[in-house]
């Protein structure tokens, strides 16, 4: 018997999970995936990474601003199973009580750790040294169901988010074809999330990309890996909004004001922070693109001594 399925997912974190399921057996009725937004210059309704997938295979795509209503269309398509992966929109319980299988939920992270919007920046931003993706049954709650499946991995060192991103999408759809093709075998064994080590990645947000130099260099140079790709971390130097790409640590030595830039010449642009230093190795001016040290300091060059610092209304972290 074919199962027919409905996919849900808007980035492109979604769309080897999408592709892993149109490779299946599985007949797939609709992609579900977020409303058109603005982007770029002219703010014209550009279609999401999941919906420009679906558009080439011509399958049929519901972008509802409300699900209220759309438990109906399920039951209407007698639907066996909904595949969700980063829809941005929480099913309710009318939908996830439609499909004959259940609802099943990829999330890039090893659940209960890092429920919600960010899993791979905030386990970057903390600084843990594994994480993984989890296959979960839906339940009403945020990322709260029974656990089918998590395989885990390395976060490695100096690792920025969108390679963590693109490893973790991989493994994501791996599991996803694993799953479905284990569908025939009879009942899919899981288990309650641990009732302990629950945490919440809260999504990002543009205002935490200020560098707070007073804080330690290891804090800063996981802030940097965790907003690369957006929204890129930033700091101010003598009225000018810098972006940060890439940096490393430097030595741990403490000469001066944290955000004083103690030496800038080469590909060294070395920055005091409250406890070491940070060699910062790719930066951006504002409207210019994203340059090496090196080759940044050849156009631009910035005097030892200046001092990287906070915008006057944002405050440092406490």
């Amino acid at each position: 018997m074919t199962i027919r399925a409905v996919f849900a997912g808007t980035p492109e974190f979604a769309v080897p999970s999408l592709e892993a399921l149109l490779n299946s057996e599985a007949e797939v009725i609709a992609v579900y995936c977020q409303p058109d937004r603005p982007a770029g210059r002219g703010q014209k309704l550009r279609p999401c990474a999941v919906k420009s997938r679906a558009m080439r295979d011509h399958l049929s795509i519901r972008q509802p601003t409300d699900l209220k209503g759309e438990s109906s269309y399920l039951k209407d398509q007698e639907v066996d199973l909904a595949l969700v992966v980063a829809y941005g929109m929480l099913l309710p319980e009318a939908m996830l009580e439609v499909p004959r299988l259940g609802c099943v939920n990829v999330h890039a992270s090893l659940l209960p750790r890092w429920r919600g919007a960010a899993p791979i920046q905030r386990a970057i931003e903390a600084g843990d040294s594994q994480t993984g993706v989890t296959l979960m049954w839906m339940d009403a709650g945020l990322d709260t169901g029974p656990i089918i499946e998590a395989q885990q991995v390395p976060i490695l060192q100096s690792e920025h988010s969108q390679s963590l991103h693109d490893r973790l999408a991989t493994l994501g759809a791996q599991m996803v074809s694993e799953f479905l093709a284990g569908l025939s075998a009879g009942p899919i064994v899981s288990e309650p999330q641990p009732t302990t080590g629950a945490t919440y990645a809260r999504a990002l947000a543009r205002n935490e990309s200020w560098l707070d130099w007073q804080r330690p260099a290891e804090e800063l140079i996981r802030q940097i890996c965790a907003f690369n790709p957006w929204p890129l971390a930033r700091s101010q130097l003598d009225g000018v909004d810098y972006r940060i790409h890439q940096a490393t640590l430097g030595p741990t030595e403490l000469s001066a004001v944290p955000g004083t830039i103690t030496q800038a010449q080469g590909p060294c642009l070395r920055v005091q922070t409250g406890s070491g230093t940070v060699d910062i190795l790719k930066l951006q001016r504002p409207g210019g693109k994203a340059l090496d040290t090196k080759t940044f300091l050849n156009g631009h060059p910035i005097a030892p001594g200046s001092v990287f610092t906070l915008p006057a209304d944002i405050h440092a972290n406490s």
